[in-house]
């Protein structure tokens, strides 16, 4: 068998292109550059690093300050048996007010006297409770206090740390309401009278129920309904006008 032979390519010239060179076999233009590995990098300069668009919302929000919390302010919901008090309470709290009401017995006859006019058959054992929001800064706590002379021990712990109280009256039955007064006036918190409109109406004009009371001017004396949100507000607030009265001139003393 005859071998096979490579051609015989010729020599390369110094400086020239190899026979068997793929320029020379192919008619190529030769590369220039590195023999091995990547292209060197042009001597451009690099680009400019990337910059978003103005106005596309990329940039972090600004950080605010977390809102502070509103003040907490304790305020009682006083005065006698069946006035109306628990009612207030849930007529404007911002959730479902806690009641401790128990069903009244026959035990209680000659002893708990809602009046003729109640068709009431719970009491309060212990006492009601609601808040409600009045703005940003402020949140009040309201705390109803039990309306039997025999619940009275409680009103000391009650009445700790409040700001001031709304004493609920009945124009029909104002004897109810002398406990809760004489209470306030020996505590010194500053308490606000408010007569519970029942059906609208009220027995007597508000100057002759200040006199049997036996209140000074400086006691704020309101009507008000304590079914209606609305006129509840009404008189917490002057309660709050009340307190921040005295606090101003305990402060100015």
């Amino acid at each position: 068998m005859d071998s096979v032979r490579s051609p015989e390519w010729p020599g390369a010239p110094l400086g020239g292109l190899a026979g068997n060179s793929a320029a020379a076999r192919y008619g190529t233009t030769p590369v220039t550059g590195p023999a091995i590995g990547r292209a060197a990098p042009p001597s451009a300069a690099p680009p400019p690093p990337y910059q978003p668009p103005a106005g596309t919302g990329s940039a972090p929000p600004p950080v605010r300050p977390p809102a502070a919390p509103p003040v907490p302010v304790k305020i009682l919901i006083a005065g006698g048996f069946g006035v109306g008090k628990t009612t207030t309470v849930g007529a404007i709290s911002e959730i479902a007010p806690l009641t401790t009401e128990a069903e009244m017995t026959t035990a209680g006859i000659g002893v708990d006297d809602p009046g003729v006019r109640s068709a009431k058959t719970t009491t309060t054992v212990a006492m009601d409770f609601g808040c409600v929001t009045i703005d940003r800064s402020l949140k009040l706590y309201l705390f109803g206090t039990p309306g039997q002379t025999r619940f009275g021990f409680m009103w000391d712990d009650l009445a700790r740390g409040a700001l001031g109280a709304l004493v609920v009256v009945d124009s029909a039955r104002l004897d109810d309401c002398f406990p809760a007064i004489d209470f306030f006036e020996r505590a010194g918190l500053p308490f606000v009278v408010g007569v519970n409109a029942f059906d609208g109406r009220l027995a007597l004009e508000l100057g002759e129920i200040r006199w049997a009371l036996t209140i000074g001017d400086h006691v704020p004396l309101v009507q008000f309904d304590a079914r209606d949100r609305l006129s509840v507000r009404d008189a917490l607030l002057v309660v709050l006008d009340r307190a921040l009265d005295r606090a101003t001139r305990d402060r100015q003393a």
